[in-house]
């Protein structure tokens, strides 16, 4: 449950900022710094507790939400509803370029790091792959197709090209589901099946398919998909 600080006035937030840096604030405190200002009879702190309110709370389900109905809610306006969509944008876009940054992969949730904040959040299928050497160490990543909805035409022969092309070790697949939905369809494991034959032909090891959306994400190997397929 937040914690209310209606009752702190918007100068005492900005002194708070100045005096201790903004990660002494609460999440409603720093919206309040991009509001500047309340409406009548309501502090800018108000606003952003009322703001926060309507999305539970969840800074994440606010960046899932469109400008022109962000500015609808609580009567932001196009001006304070502009300052927050920007401001989530940034905190997106710094997250994508750590993601970027990193440089091996250890674990699922490397690629969860590496891809989520590009693909959480896309409102269509995106599929890409990830080449690695012996060291796990990431040699490219290639955006593999870019589809509909609830789906995306992946052809596995390029995925594995591509492979033998940058002399891979290993690869991962990642993808993400828009309906937010994290468990794989019929179709992921078929493919991840044909990708993984086809990789093995030349001694390159499929290491993982991750699925991402903006919450639950899933892996292949940690669900065991690889030691219950039947050897070929």
């Amino acid at each position: 449950m937040m914690r209310n600080i209606s009752s702190v006035t918007d100068r005492q937030v900005r002194e708070k900022l100045v005096a201790q840096g903004p990660s002494a604030l609460s999440d409603a405190e720093l919206l309040s710094i991009l509001l500047r200002d309340g409406d009548a009879g309501e502090s800018a702190v108000g606003l952003a507790e009322r703001l926060l309110a309507h999305f539970g709370g969840s800074l994440a389900r606010m960046e899932r939400c469109d400008l022109p109905a962000l500015r609808m809610v609580g009567g932001l306006g196009i001006r304070r509803a502009a300052a927050v969509a920007a401001a989530l944008e940034l905190g997106r876009r710094l997250r994508i370029e750590e993601g970027q940054q990193i440089d091996s992969v250890r674990t699922d949730q490397d690629i969860v790091a590496m891809f989520q904040p590009q693909l959480g959040a896309l409102p269509y299928e995106e599929f890409w792959a990830v080449y690695l050497n012996a060291s796990n160490r990431v040699i490219d990543r290639m955006r593999v197709s870019q589809g509909g909805v609830s789906a995306t035409v992946v052809d596995h022969r390029l995925i594995v090209k591509r492979a033998v092309e940058k002399l891979a070790n290993a690869l991962v697949l990642v993808h993400n589901h828009p309906s937010g939905n994290e468990l794989p369809s019929d179709e992921d494991k078929a493919l991840t099946g044909r990708v993984d034959l086809a990789a093995s032909l030349f001694d390159i090891t499929l290491l993982d398919h991750v699925i991402v959306t903006a919450g639950p994400c899933y892996s292949f190997r940690s669900h065991g998909f690889f030691d219950e397929r039947p050897n070929p």
